[in-house]
């Protein structure tokens, strides 16, 4: 065999090789959407009896009598989306600071350690949060922090209505309180990471020029990794939309929709988790299987737009989006 047979042959199983390497990541990619496509399917199929039943009265009614098997979602939805919101709310600013902190302002002997400990949070069963927050927040609030606050904005219109009633410790804004805290490790993490991206002759340029810290992370720092804070928020509003145990302990489990945020609540997660395994009759059970199917609808929604948005702001930055 000549030399220029034996590279043909060379050439040859390098390109079997990268065929079958691309065969390979195919079908790995083609697993993760039968996966999409067949938990949709089974979800649709489990639900069909209540679409087919309710219709769009299940996503406007929050009337939900197990006894009468009247059923409707709206209560649950209401409470899934506004404990994540209020819930990011409080999360983002602190883990954006947090990452800040960590990477321009923490001596470089302390940030490993409290980097590390930040991230164990994320590793603490959601049980023990729902535990924490029932056994020391929720009295703790409804000594302390909840009546305080109903007499501090009662005479405010908007801010009266929205913290009113009696401190019953449990409710939405307890919620959403252990929702933050549990999301917080998230949201500094992929923050910090981010940061630490940055490229330091930029940063060195800009204090060179004079400019403070604040300075520097505001027209240095936050521009330039901007894409990146954005997909770390999105990725904590994945987990607080799915979150169930924690919610469901200090929640109140209430399916009703009320304008104070001390009000007891319920969201989709913790309603399946609450009444799935008690679920007695067809429709019942049909309805918690399509609050499951609102769920996964509500969390592809926000993925989606996540993604448009980082395309978005990846433009705007001068890179093609991927």
């Amino acid at each position: 065999m000549t030399v220029s047979d034996t590279k043909i042959a060379a050439v040859k199983r390098s390109g079997a090789g990268d065929t079958r390497f691309r065969a390979l990541t195919v079908a790995a990619a083609a697993i993760v959407v039968l996966l999409f496509l067949g938990m949709m399917a089974a979800l649709t199929e489990g639900a069909w009896l209540s679409i087919r039943t309710f219709g769009a009265s299940f996503l406007t009614s929050q009337k939900w009598n197990p006894v009468t098997e009247q059923f409707g979602a709206l209560a649950a939805v209401y409470g899934t989306v506004v404990t994540s919101v209020l819930a990011m709310l409080l999360a983002v600013p602190v883990g954006i600071g947090i990452a800040i902190f960590l990477t321009e302002i923490c001596p470089r002997t302390l940030r490993r350690p409290i980097g590390i400990a930040i991230e164990l949070l994320a590793g603490i069963p959601s049980i023990v949060y729902g535990i924490w927050g029932l056994f020391v927040f929720a009295p703790y609030f409804q000594e302390h922090v909840q009546p305080w606050l109903v007499d501090a904005v009662a005479d405010i219109p908007v801010l009266g209505t929205i913290f009113e009633g009696p401190p019953y410790g449990i409710g939405v804004f307890t919620a959403s309180f252990i929702l933050s805290i549990m999301i917080l490790p998230f949201i500094s993490a992929v923050t910090r990471d981010v940061f630490e991206t940055v490229p330091a002759t930029l940063k060195e340029s800009a204090y060179a020029l004079g400019c403070t810290t604040s300075e520097v992370v505001g027209s240095v720092v936050l521009p330039f990794s901007r894409a990146g804070v954005v997909g770390g928020a999105m990725l904590a509003l994945g987990r607080a939309l799915g979150e169930t145990m924690a919610v469901t302990f200090v929640i109140g489990n209430s399916h009703r929709i009320h304008a104070s945020l001390f009000a007891p609540g319920t969201t989709i997660s913790a309603t399946v988790a609450n009444e799935f395994t008690e679920a007695v009759g067809d429709i019942y059970h049909s309805s918690l299987i399509e609050a499951g199917l609102i769920l996964f609808f509500i969390s592809f929604v926000v993925l989606a737009a996540a993604q448009i948005m980082l395309r978005i702001l990846h433009k705007r930055a001068g890179g093609v989006a991927a």
